[in-house]
């Protein structure tokens, strides 16, 4: 690494911490050249597909969003945030492992559905109506059939 002060092209590496959330590592680093001191930190640069919408339109991938569907899907529902953050996590994962540089949202939906349908029944129920456009009654008594466990 170049040093930031002479742009001597030889810099040493004198101490590494981990920070505490995992989420980057910082270093100091010590100058060949003019023995000056300086710290970086790397971080993991995680890109995620873009989302092409039905209409075609293609988006950037927000976790936001994401986290927005789940909090309304279970809004007042007993599911805590930490298991909504590992649903999402296990999302984003899946994402990240297809190697794939755009997803469909209608893939996107189907991994919140099967998350979903993890966590819990109602919140599925609640995500499923909006996302498939419910029309009628029957719809409901589709999807309730669907998650309902015999006995």
């Amino acid at each position: 690494m170049k040093c930031p002060f002479c742009s001597h092209p030889d810099t040493q590496v004198v101490e590494t911490r981990e920070a505490e959330d995992g989420g980057f590592i910082r270093r100091r680093r010590r100058c060949g050249g003019c023995d000056k001191r300086f710290t970086t930190y790397e971080r993991p640069e995680v890109s995620f597909p873009s989302i092409v919408k039905k209409d075609g339109r293609r988006i950037d991938y927000e976790r936001a969003k994401l986290s927005g569907s789940f909090q309304l899907a279970l809004r007042k529902r007993p599911v805590s945030t930490e298991q909504v953050d590992a649903a999402i996590e296990r999302i984003e994962d899946k994402l990240r492992t297809q190697g794939e540089r755009e997803v469909l949202s209608s893939r996107l939906g189907e991994m919140v559905m099967n998350e979903l349908k993890k966590l819990d029944k109602v919140g599925y129920i609640r995500f499923a109506s909006v996302y498939r456009s419910f029309e009628d009654v029957d719809d409901f008594k589709n999807v309730m059939d669907e998650v309902r466990t015999p006995g």
